[in-house]
């Protein structure tokens, strides 16, 4: 394929990282956009954006390659800073979420 089209699946408000890891496919990869709360240790409130490559162990190789081709491109495009892969949806949960922010304070 010459070109391909990063289309806009589904937009969310008011999403934990527990609905959001319910909505995101088991086999399939994804991007994700997201906003997180992240409460620093001197208590101060922040709502960091974060760049989400989803690309679930089991997912047909041909989509693994067009993801990951296209990832840096959008990450880049989009200027978001913290990019974040994870290989199973599972563990996209509060906690490593949390962890991957915790250079924040």
């Amino acid at each position: 394929m010459d070109r391909e089209k990063i289309v806009l699946e589904k937009e969310y408000e008011d999403i934990s990282v527990d609905e959001l890891r319910a909505e995101l496919p088991e086999r399939e990869p994804r991007f994700v956009v997201y906003i997180a709360k992240y409460v620093r240790k001197d208590g101060q409130v922040i709502y960091p954006l974060c760049f989400i490559h989803s690309s679930p162990v089991g997912s047909r190789p041909d989509h693994l390659m067009r993801y990951a081709g296209s990832r840096d491109l959008l990450a880049e495009a989009s200027e978001i800073n913290d990019v974040f892969e994870t290989r199973n949806t599972d563990d996209l949960t509060e906690e490593w979420l949390r962890n991957k922010f915790a250079y924040l304070g």
